[in-house]
């Protein structure tokens, strides 16, 4: 396929190109783009408070250490692995996903990132970045804060791809710089890394897992559209350095500001985490006045860089259930109305004010759906046996496999070893669990989104077998 774009980089034109396969003419990038692409929107608060949940599950600091690269390693060998996949196909994760989903089925996986990903993970990021803004800002009203940041990451993700590169790319300098300062700064407070001595000496199990579920929520959440950002790669473009360069991008930059956030919040929290209103604020008062400003700075253009990919793949995931909208630039019009509905979310979390809770529960739901997900859609790939993918997810067939095992999967795992304040899995309370002298049952480990994947795999193997259009 060729193309007369004569300029195919250019950052300032609106891109129209949707879900369709980018043609050859349009092919640009390289593998190392990758690193700052997915460094960039993983260096601000929301990733910072994920490794400070740690500490609010009870773990000690080197516990969390522990827990925290568990789940980011194995969200980023799948992460590594489905970018991959773009250059090759030149289409988004979620038109991909058809080929182990089938034609309706696939459904399912695109609607669920779009809630997930352009409206849940949307409103996350923007709350955090209009904390940010507002304790930048003297004076500055709350609401006033989250329309610019608002404005700010819907005009980007608006024109696309190309500005988006370029965005995530030159932001990953300056926020690069700022974070390394702020690893130091943290790593050096008094007691950063210190365990208390009456800390009991059972290992946390239940902490362990929800503390690398949430994790494992946060980073892997970002695969259901890693080829998104690779599509536009030549076809030639080299799988190995490719890989390596987006799995370390997700993996060094989540793993090394989690590790901040539990250091951090191990002297900041004083045996009051769940009690913090505006984590925020906190985190940045360790800091001296001048640096601070410049702290809450960058996590405004961390929540920003978060956001653009979030709802400009959003967006791209409601177009790959297959809706025919009858114009040429639904995906910058999608853009718009996925950062409008994410807007009101976003204002019911700023009025909530109970921050911690909210995201706790959000990043494991997170892990939840996107763990059997990737599952399915690594073990087609490599029952396919190098058959072309592309050509398969544009003419997809009316396959159940795949979405019945995805369904099987999330359902039981849910049921069984679900760990949440609102249920509680009957098979983990089997496995492992302490009662109160009220009758309460706590400290039961989160196994959903381990057991979900397994399932996953292999109830997708078994049903491929029987049905004839998975093949």
């Amino acid at each position: 396929m060729t193309t007369t774009n004569k300029n195919p980089a250019s950052a300032g034109a609106i891109e129209t190109n949707d879900v369709a396969p980018i043609p050859s003419g349009e092919r640009h990038g390289k593998p190392w783009h990758l690193f700052t692409v997915w460094s960039s929107p993983n260096l601000e608060f929301a990733t910072v408070f994920v490794g400070a949940l740690a500490i609010g599950f009870g773990l000690n600091v080197w516990q969390g250490i522990l827990a925290i690269v568990v789940g980011n390693g194995l969200a980023g060998i799948t992460h590594g692995i489905l970018s991959t996949w773009g250059p090759e196909a030149g289409l988004p994760q979620m038109v991909l996903g058809r080929n182990a989903f089938g034609k309706w089925g696939n459904l399912i996986p695109s609607g669920l990132s779009t809630l997930v990903a352009g409206i849940g993970w949307f409103a996350v990021n923007t709350v955090s970045g209009t904390f940010a803004l507002e304790a930048l800002v003297p004076g500055l009203n709350i609401f006033a804060a989250l329309a610019v940041i608002i404005l700010a990451q819907v005009g980007v993700a608006f024109v696309g791809h190309n500005l988006i590169q370029k965005w995530e790319r030159y932001a990953s300098y300056f926020l690069a710089v700022v974070w390394l300062v702020v690893v130091y700064l943290v790593f050096t407070l008094p007691g950063a890394f210190s365990v208390a001595s009456a800390a009991s000496a059972d290992f946390p199990w239940a902490g362990f897992t929800l503390t690398a579920g949430a994790a494992y929520g946060y980073t892997a959440g970002w695969t259901a559209f890693a080829s998104d950002y690779t599509r536009y790669l030549p076809a030639n473009t080299d799988k190995r350095a490719l890989g390596w360069a987006a799995g370390l991008g997700n993996f060094v930059s989540t793993s090394l500001i989690m590790i901040v956030g539990a250091a951090a919040f191990n002297v900041l929290a004083k045996g009051n985490f769940w009690g913090i209103e505006n984590p925020t604020a906190t985190f940045t008062g360790i800091f001296p006045p001048a640096f601070a400003a410049i702290v809450l700075l960058a996590i405004v253009i961390g929540s920003v860089s978060a956001n653009i990919l979030n709802v400009y793949s959003g967006a791209m995931s409601f177009l790959a259930m297959g809706f025919k909208l009858g114009f040429k630039s639904r995906r910058a019009i999608m853009v718009a109305l996925a950062g409008l509905v994410g807007g009101l979310i976003s204002y019911l979390g700023v009025v909530n004010g109970d921050v911690a809770h909210q995201l706790d529960s959000f990043l494991l739901v997170v892990s939840y759906w996107v763990s059997p997900w990737i599952a399915v859609v690594l073990t087609e790939r490599i029952l396919s046996k190098g058959k072309d993918a592309g050509a398969r997810a544009l003419a997809p067939k009316n396959s159940w496999a795949g979405a019945t095992a995805f369904v099987i999967a999330t359902t039981f795992s849910i049921w069984g070893f679900c760990s949440q304040v609102m249920y509680t899995g009957p098979l983990g309370i089997a496995l492992h669990h302490v009662t109160l002298d009220n009758g309460a049952i706590v400290d039961v480990p989160d196994l959903t989104a381990l057991v979900g994947f397994v399932l996953a795999a292999g109830l997708y193997a078994a049903f491929r077998n029987v049905d004839k259009n998975a093949k």
